[in-house]
Order: C-alpha cells, then sequence, then structure tokens
C-alpha cells in the first residue's frame, strides 16, 4: 500500500525531537491531543509503533529511530531545495553538525550567537559523517574524530577525550568477560570516524582490533546514545554525556581514552561568506570561554 501521509512526518519530527507531545504541540501551534492524534493515525498507517512509554517519558522504538533518521534527511533537503530556488537562503549559514553535538554543546550557546549577530539566519543540519559533504550543500560540518579527514580540511574545535561506555547491564557482562574479550565478543557501535575511534582506542590499550561480527550502525548521534543506554553494544563516549555518567545510566569501562579525539570543524572547497566567518569566530571565542 502505498504510503500518504507525508504531511505528518513534520509532526512525527518535533516529536522525536523533544520526545513531548506537549513540547511538540508548543512548537507547532497546536494542541496536545491533535499532536497526539496525528501520531496515533500515522503509526495505524505504518504498521508499528514509532514511541513507546518508558517511565512515562516517550521513547522512539527501533523502527522509529530508523523512520526519524531518514525523515530528517529528506525533509531537510526539501527545505533547502525550496529555500534555494525562491532565492532567499542566500543570506543564511548553513552549518552541519552531529546531532548529540548540537543538543549537548551547542543549541544552549546558541542565544549568545544571535544576540551578537542579529542579522544572520541559522540552519542546523543533522550530519552523520564527513561523506555527506558530496550531497548536502553546508558551509562547514562539526563532527566527532581523531582528525586528518582525506581531502577537506578540518580544525579542532572542542578536545574532549573518549572512553568505552555502556550501560550497567552491560557493564556487568564485561566485568564477567573481561575487558579484552567483552571488546571482541559485544557490539561496538560505530561513529562518525568510521572505525577510526575504535582502532585509535584498541591501539591505546595495547589490544588487537578484532571486533565481534556483530554490528549495529545507527548513524544518527542522538538515537546511539540512547542505544546505549538501551543496551545494544558499547560506544566511545566524552564528558558531553557527563549527566548519563553522574545519575549512573551509564558507565565508564575503562580509564584507557582516546586522547587526541574531539569535534573538529570540517571545512568545504566553497569560498566562505562574511556570515560562516563570523560562526566560525564565534564558535572558537565559545570554546576559549567553556
Amino acid at each position: 500500500m502505498r504510503f500518504r501521509s507525508y504531511d505528518s512526518l513534520k509532526t512525527f519530527d518535533a516529536v522525536a525531537r523533544s520526545l513531548s507531545m506537549t513540547k511538540a504541540a508548543d512548537e507547532m501551534h497546536q494542541s496536545k491531543g491533535s499532536i497526539s492524534y496525528q501520531i496515533n493515525k500515522l503509526e495505524a498507517e505504518l504498521g508499528f509503533r514509532l514511541f513507546e512509554r518508558a517511565h512515562a517519558k516517550l521513547v522512539l522504538t527501533e523502527e522509529g529511530r530508523r523512520l526519524w533518521h531518514v525523515s530528517q534527511t529528506a525533509l531537510s533537503q526539501i527545505d533547502r531545495e525550496i529555500e534555494d530556488l525562491r532565492g532567499t537562503a542566500s543570506g543564511a549559514v548553513t552549518v552541519g553538525a552531529l546531532t548529540y553535538f548540537s543538543s549537548r554543546w551547542l543549541s544552549p550557546r546558541l542565544t549568545r550567537f544571535f544576540e551578537a549577530n542579529p542579522g544572520i539566519s541559522l540552519r542546523i543540519e543533522p550530519f552523520n559523517s564527513v561523506e555527506m559533504l558530496r550531497s548536502v550543500k553546508v558551509d562547514m560540518a562539526i563532527l566527532w574524530g581523531i582528525g586528518g579527514w582525506e581531502d577537506h580540511k578540518s580544525e579542532l574545535l572542542l578536545s574532549l577525550p573518549a572512553v568505552p561506555t555502556a550501560n550497567r547491564a552491560v557493564a556487568e557482562r564485561v566485568t564477567q568477560l573481561g575487558l579484552p574479550e567483552a571488546v571482541r565478543q559485544l557490539p561496538l557501535l560505530g561513529d562518525s570516524s568510521g572505525d577510526a575511534g575504535w582502532r585509535a582506542w584498541h591501539k591505546a590499550a595495547g589490544l588487537a582490533y578484532a571486533p565481534s561480527r556483530s554490528s549495529l550502525t545507527i548513524p544518527d548521534s542522538n538515537s546511539r546514545v540512547q542505544a546505549v543506554v538501551d543496551g545494544q553494544g558499547i560506544a566511545l563516549w566524552d564528558d558531553l554525556i557527563t549527566p548519563e555518567f553522574d545519575d549512573g545510566t551509564l558507565v565508564r569501562l575503562s580509564d584507557v581514552r582516546v586522547e587526541n579525539a574531539g569535534y573538529f570543524v570540517i571545512f568545504t572547497d566553497r569560498p566562505m561568506s562574511q556570515g560562516a566567518e563570523a560562526f566560525l569566530n564565534w564558535l572558537r571565542a565559545e570554546n576559549d570561554r567553556s
């Protein structure tokens, strides 16, 4: 049966971003009941659940996470193409960024950018890898890694060493197996560096890189955090998830760190506009400030 409820995907995106019917209703200037009705109708047409309730909170199902990722990308591309056709995007700065970095570091600081640069329009595109620079038009991208992106100039913005991380249940399994065996048997979740991060960690730990054939690839970084919380495997994370470390939701599995890891600004071959230069300088100043 052909899918017809494309208009409902905007509602789905709003709920998925906030994991709250109430916040989505406020954002879309609709009632909470209307949002709930649209999500229920969308789930009925799709034939699978998009959300589950866990401890009075909404949580994306695996199907919901997959649909959200592809719909985010598609809707953003449509919006961007319409803006380009209208000729309204010429003055805007478009930045590709990991959703995890956007929500944990960038978003809480953006008010200061707009206060200092009231005439600049900013667009944050969900970005998962350097390969997206081939298909998504941005002024710059912010990705996690250990540097050395081929064919692209990069600049370290925020240095944050990364360590293997898991939820409590997986951490107990790691204790039983021993860490060297656990990183061979349990799924190692990838990141925007491909396997470079995990290879660097194994080298620092003095271990051969021989991961399990069982793998789980989740391109969206925020969804990957949730996957670790749900016990889907082990991932490299840094101090941006300090709240999860502090409340015990996630556990550091080792003191061995990927020391040269962090968030890099990846540059394109396009000349940088004044607005993009202003945003880049603001990023640098914000990092110095923090």
